[in-house]
């Protein structure tokens, strides 16, 4: 079968990227791009990567490594994030998380079409909350062998009065004028240490993941809390889930040296107690010294993330 990648990534060889064409939204033409790093040779087990809110995937040091278990590794730049954001487009913006559903379909087909025998679907942050939902729709297809959650985005990092009040404002609000801004500004501390420009130690485009971040629209929010209300409501996921979060949170409003050793953009405890609702054979691992982005992290902190994700694979998928 004629391969679907004509093009070498961004990221240089050996990463190929191809685009995929969707449905057209009120904003005019949409599309998707997924990324391909293959093993040598290509491997019968493969895993899709789907990056989280702000973002899109760089983190080639994830790639390599599940290439070197012998692993081809897949990234999907959703629509309106990172190499699939056009000019005309809202950055970052849905206002249903089932949309995403559409270039993840085609991103497995092309999968299966490189003649893959077993499968991982992989997500962080936000991506880690749509694929779950994702899975959870998939339930009884025979089609993912395994789940692997990097601080999923799995419920509002606020104090539950204020969840609750945002949950009845939000929906006729999202109605009315669903790309309105909130108020409230994203931290820009946590890109400021990730990126080797500020306090750390990636290279990643900045167009694309800004360390201020782009801002908050009301469409998003309430899509997101519909998805978060569903896992509140309990998933039925039927294969086994790897859920992962670090072991401390921090909500900093100056630099603070332990922002590199905590996750400041989620509640890590929280992803850890609502994670076993995903379905019935989760794993819940907390990862000392983790970053949001644990892949990330620093590097002992890194260390025990890979180390975790390792022994969860040859336990449950590579057996």
């Amino acid at each position: 079968m004629t391969s679907a990648f004509h093009a070498i990534d961004v990221l240089g060889e050996p990463y190929e990227a191809t685009t995929f064409d969707l449905a057209a939204d009120d904003e005019g033409p949409v599309v998707a791009t997924l990324v391909r790093r293959r093993a040598e040779p290509p491997a019968r087990r493969a895993v899709l990567y789907v990056h989280g809110y702000v973002d899109y995937f760089f983190q080639t040091h994830l790639a390599e490594h599940f290439v070197g278990r012998g692993w081809d590794f897949y990234a999907l730049d959703l629509r309106k994030y990172g190499r699939s954001l056009r000019p005309h487009q809202t950055p970052c913006f849905t206002t249903d998380l089932d949309v995403y559903d559409e270039e993840i379909e085609r991103a497995v087909g092309v999968i299966a079409d490189d003649g893959h025998d077993a499968s991982v679907v992989s997500g962080h942050s936000t991506g880690g909350l749509v694929v779950a939902l994702w899975a959870h729709r998939q339930r009884g297809r025979g089609r993912l062998d395994g789940l692997v959650l990097n601080s999923p985005f799995l419920e509002m990092n606020v104090a539950p009065a204020l969840r609750a009040t945002l949950g009845r404002a939000v929906g006729p609000w999202a109605k009315r004028r669903p790309k309105s801004t909130l108020r409230v500004p994203m931290n820009a501390l946590y890109g400021h240490s990730l990126h080797r420009d500020f306090k750390g130690e990636w290279d990643y485009d900045l167009a694309w993941k800004p360390a201020d971040p782009f801002p908050l629209r009301v469409g998003w929010l309430r899509a997101v809390t519909q998805g978060h209300r569903a896992v509140a409501a309990g998933l039925a996921i039927d294969v086994p889930v790897l859920s992962l979060s670090s072991d401390a949170s921090l909500q900093p409003r100056a630099w603070d040296d332990g922002i590199q050793h905590s996750d400041v953009v989620l509640d890590a405890q929280r992803i850890a107690q609502l994670a076993p609702r995903l379905g019935g054979h989760v794993t819940v691992v907390r990862v000392p010294g983790g970053m949001h982005d644990l892949a990330l992290s620093r590097e002992s902190a890194r260390k025990v993330f890979f180390d975790e994700l390792d022994r969860w694979l040859a336990a449950y998928v590579e057996g």
